[in-house]
C-alpha cells in the first residue's frame, strides 16, 4: 500500500507552519539580542568601574566608550518607543561624559601629574561637561514611575547628578579654569 499524495491543503498548511516557525525564531533571536545588548551594556559599565577601582583610567575609558556605543545601538533598536530611545540616548551621552573624564585622568597621569593640567586634559574635561549637560535633559524627560524602565532611568539620573559633582571636582583639582 502506498501513501496518498499530499493534498494542496496539506502542502499549504505545512508551508504556513514552517513560515510561522521561522517568524517566531527570528523574533526570539531579535528579542534575545536586545536583552543581550542590555546585559552587555551593564557588563561594560561594571568593567569600567572595576578598572577605575584598579587605578586604570585608560581601561575605564575604553569600556565606557564601548558602553556608549552599546547605548547608541539600544537607542536605535528602540526608536519606536520614544521614552526608551530617549533613555538610551541620554545614557550614551552620560557614558561619553564618563569616558572623557576617564581619558582626562589617564592623560593627566601620563603627563606626569603636573599642575595646572595641560590643555588636552582640560579639553577632555570640557567635552565631558558638554556631554553631561546634553544628557541631563534627556534623562529627566521621562519621570514616570510607571514606566517599565523607571529603575534604569532613575539609576541613570542619579549617576548623571553624581557626575556633575565629579567633573566639577576634577576640573578644580586639575586647575582647568
Amino acid at each position: 500500500m502506498t501513501n496518498p499524495l499530499p493534498t494542496r491543503v496539506t502542502i499549504q498548511m505545512t508551508a504556513v507552519i514552517l513560515c510561522c516557525g521561522a517568524v517566531l525564531t527570528v523574533i526570539s533571536l531579535a528579542l534575545a539580542q536586545v536583552i543581550g545588548n542590555e546585559a552587555e551594556l551593564d557588563r561594560l559599565r561594571v568593567k569600567a568601574e572595576e578598572a577605575m577601582a584598579n587605578e586604570d583610567p585608560e581601561g575605564a575609558a575604553m569600556n565606557m566608550g564601548r558602553a556608549a556605543l552599546m547605548a547608541k545601538v539600544l537607542a536605535k533598536t528602540h526608536q519606536n518607543e520614544a521614552s526608551t530611545a530617549r533613555l538610551f540616548q541620554g545614557g550614551e551621552l552620560l557614558f561619553r561624559a564618563q569616558e572623557h573624564s576617564y581619558r582626562a585622568m589617564a592623560l593627566f597621569r601620563r603627563a606626569g601629574g603636573q599642575l595646572p593640567a595641560s590643555s588636552g586634559v582640560c579639553g577632555s574635561l570640557a567635552l565631558a561637561q558638554v556631554s553631561l549637560q546634553q544628557a541631563i535633559p534627556l534623562l529627566r524627560h521621562d519621570s514616570s514611575a510607571r514606566s517599565p524602565r523607571a529603575a534604569q532611568a532613575a539609576q541613570f539620573k542619579e549617576t548623571a547628578a553624581d557626575w556633575e559633582t565629579v567633573i566639577d571636582s576634577i576640573i578644580a583639582d586639575y586647575q582647568c579654569h
